[in-house]
């Protein structure tokens, strides 16, 4: 393999890693003026002392400068086991980029870069993280663990999703859904990245969503949209061909003669969606690829906390 061709893939891995690390920083300085004030900024390196626990780990030099009481976190500490999940179609790579554009402002970049700063967090907290990736295909899977090396093999996969889909690959979220949920055997954290846009069975889409709850896991599906053209349909009112990226069929139309009747089928549907999700307590989040990352952390760390 050229040396060249590892240069670039070292150098990109790297600056999705420091990117990721950035973003982190950024929240983690910024919780003591939200509504977070209760986690503390160096949470990363302690957790909440609970009443009844061993007091021989206590940080008292903590405890004198926060009058809260924390305890060191060591590196065969595992609080939580988290798996994301991001599901790869080619519907996921829109919308499609040109030169000034950020890799994270389309759908697989914007999953791909949020995943990143989850696992940024999951490790400060020396948490074990696992990855699937799915598409027409189970692409990926690694199962839940710690370590520098399995962190830096799963930002190696992330990056690959960031390559341009060579061929056109459409979902078959139901059937690894399932998949997934059976690999996944001990108590986990499972967080999803999908723009759910899967055709046929809504009621097997739900069921196989269910599934991912069983041996009582935690379930988080970050529904990932271009919340200006997918939920807004905003297009000027010149005559558009509409391609889909799956199947190559195509439409040409005027934006203003659809607009009113595919904002109510999408509002719909994201209706019936988010009633599914609560019917089977999970946590749904929509999330556009426009918006910073606040929202994911926010998230995780409410839903952590609730997790116990």
């Amino acid at each position: 393999m050229k040396i060249e061709s590892q240069i670039e893939k070292i150098s990109s891995f790297q600056h999705l890693e420091l990117l990721a690390n950035q973003i982190v920083e950024g929240f983690i300085s910024g919780m003591h003026k939200s509504p977070f004030h209760g986690f503390s900024a160096e949470f990363a390196e302690h957790k909440v002392y609970n009443a009844g626990e061993s007091t021989k780990h206590i940080d008292w030099k903590l405890f004198a400068k926060t009058d809260r009481l924390y305890t060191k976190k060591f590196e065969e500490d595992t609080n939580l086991r988290c798996h994301i999940i991001i599901d790869n179609s080619s519907s996921m790579h829109y919308p499609k980029l040109d030169n000034t554009e950020k890799f994270f402002q389309n759908k697989i970049g914007f999953s791909v870069l949020a995943s990143a700063v989850l696992m940024n967090l999951l490790k400060k907290q020396r948490d074990a993280i696992g990855l699937s990736v799915f598409s027409d295909t189970y692409e990926y899977y690694s199962p839940e663990k710690g370590s520098d090396r399995h962190h830096r093999m799963i930002l190696n996969a992330l990056e690959n999703l960031l390559e341009k889909p060579k061929v056109q690959k459409s979902t078959d979220t139901i059937k690894f859904l399932h998949q997934i949920a059976e690999k996944i055997h001990r108590r986990s954290m499972i967080i999803l990245f999908t723009d759910m846009f899967q055709t046929g069975n809504e009621e097997a889409l739900f069921t196989a969503l269910q599934h991912l709850k069983h041996n009582k896991h935690k379930v988080i599906l970050f529904h990932v949209i271009d919340s200006k053209t997918e939920l807004n349909f905003d297009f000027d009112n010149a005559p558009r061909k509409f391609i889909d990226i799956e199947t190559s069929e195509e439409v040409t139309v005027f934006a203003d003669n659809v607009k009113i009747e595919y904002e109510k089928g999408v509002n719909s549907y994201f209706k019936k969606l988010s009633l599914s999700c609560a019917q089977n307590k999970i946590k749904y989040v929509p999330v556009s690829v426009k918006d910073d990352f606040e929202k994911v952390l926010t998230t995780y760390l409410v839903e952590k906390h609730n997790f116990g």
